[in-house]
């Protein structure tokens, strides 16, 4: 093999002086000097006027020379090719020989040098070119595998977008069904129609995340199978000496590469509404959620008066024997159930009577106590009242007046915690009153009452 000066001195000689590169196509002139055909041409081309380029001289001697002289250097050619070869060949770091070996037992290419000594004195070595066919063949059938993975994996990819279509076309069908049934409903059922419609599409981001996690999943693991397929390609396609380099590590990680298989889910749909069997009955279906509430006597302000169970309250005077508690309203006339609710639906029911004036619904556990409170939804207060002086209203910010055409009796109090909703009925005949504004709730809700005087309130239990 040539040594590394005189691999020197042939691509000193194979270099165009022009470009500086190794010849391309070389040509020889008149004086003997050879450069790469185009660059040649340019330079005649640049030369000058006609009358000039007709005859120039020589870019390093400067001997004159006409363009017909120009002939192709077929031996000057072919030694480029050879120089191009020995570039391709890798050379032992150690000892700048060839590595024309290769150590099973190590698994790396070697030269002749490394052979004898003792770091591979006895191992199993070879010719690179008796043993790359058989390690070629290795890779092919990981390459096989891969190949076969990468087909599982576009299976499975056209599956998840299948099963995403057919659950967008049933979710499409279900939404339709419900804003049908509840197209010619009242008020009440308008509301339902929202919070159902609100749950399923939370369902449907549910499963859609979850199928677009899976795409991911699926499009990564493709993208990292095609990787290995490209790496082993050109391994296969690059010289024996390229194909055996790091030829074991390469077989170990195309083998460990897996295709999980995704855990099976149903498709099944949970939100599921029968209009006409849940909610022609508005009395049967708000009892459905029905919860006990009772009266929390550490925040009763000191003029109620509480019943032994906890269920009725009435305006007196001022009870001496209360423990102190920074939870007791002390500039109106107010008292909290003690039950209070961070999800889910709750109804509960409060006996006003004949009463001339109260307020109930609920309110955030932390709203204020003092003389700076303010009943609305921007303070935490989600509240209904009759008052002497303006009959029924909403305590939203401003008030809403309502104009009910029949007296309650019985209040229905109804809270869907998730989707925001705190709605009124009149139980005496099954009517809604009012529902506020759709609100996002982040704290603790308990049920609110205000006493006036001579109306007081009851809680009846669930099953009366």
């Amino acid at each position: 093999m040539a040594s590394t000066t005189s691999t020197q001195k042939m691509r000193e000689e194979a270099t165009c002086s022009i470009c500086l590169n190794l010849m391309t196509n070389p040509m020889s002139i008149t004086c003997g000097h050879s450069y790469c055909y185009l660059c040649i041409m340019d330079f005649f081309k640049n030369a000058g006027s006609k009358q000039v380029r007709l005859k120039i001289c020589c870019p390093q001697c400067r001997i004159p020379f006409h363009m017909n002289s120009l002939r192709p250097n077929r031996q000057l050619g072919n030694l480029i090719e050879a120089i191009k070869e020995v570039d391709n060949e890798m050379s032992c770091e150690e000892h700048g020989e060839q590595l024309h070996l290769f150590c099973e037992d190590e698994g790396q290419l070697i030269c002749w040098r490394c052979e004898r000594t003792p770091q591979h004195k006895g191992h199993t070595t070879g010719l690179v070119e008796d043993v790359c066919q058989g390690y070629k063949e290795k890779l092919q059938k990981a390459m096989t595998k891969l190949k076969q993975l990468e087909e599982e994996c576009m299976e499975q990819m056209m599956f998840t977008t299948m099963h995403t279509t057919e659950w967008k076309e049933k979710i499409q069908i279900q939404r339709q069904k419900i804003q049908s049934d509840f197209k010619n409903l009242q008020s009440f059922l308008q509301e339902e129609e929202k919070s159902y419609l609100w749950r399923l599409e939370k369902e449907e981001e549910q499963v859609l995340r979850k199928l677009r996690d899976r795409e991911t999943t699926l499009v990564q693991k493709s993208q990292e199978l095609k990787s290995h397929i490209l790496e082993l390609e050109k391994k296969c396609q690059g010289s024996a000496q390229k194909l055996l380099q790091n030829v074991n590590d390469t077989l170990s990680r195309s083998w460990a590469v897996k295709l999980e298989v995704p855990e099976p889910f149903a498709l099944e749909l949970h939100t599921m509404c029968s209009v006409s069997e849940l909610y022609f009955d508005v009395k049967k279906m708000l009892r459905n959620y029905q919860v006990s509430v009772t009266l929390d006597p550490e925040t009763a302000h000191h003029e109620l008066v509480l019943s032994e169970d906890r269920r009725q309250v009435t305006r007196g005077y001022p009870q001496g024997n209360l423990d102190p508690s920074s939870r007791r309203f002390n500039a109106f006339h107010c008292v909290l159930g003690c039950e209070g609710f961070t999800s889910g639906r709750h109804y509960f029911e409060v006996d006003v009577g004949e009463g001339t004036g109260w307020v109930l619904g609920v309110c955030l556990e932390t709203v204020q106590r003092g003389s700076d409170m303010k009943q609305e939804p921007q303070s935490g207060f989600w509240t209904l009242g009759l008052c002497k002086n303006r009959g029924y209203i909403a305590l939203t910010s401003p008030s809403t007046s309502l104009h009910l055409s029949e007296q309650p009796l019985v209040v229905g109090v109804f809270l869907d915690y998730e989707a925001g909703i705190v709605s009124f009925y009149n139980m005496t005949t099954g009517f809604h009153i009012f529902t506020f504004p759709k609100a996002s709730f982040s704290d603790i809700l308990r049920p609110y009452f205000q006493v006036y005087p001579y109306s007081p309130l009851f809680l009846p239990l669930p099953d009366e």
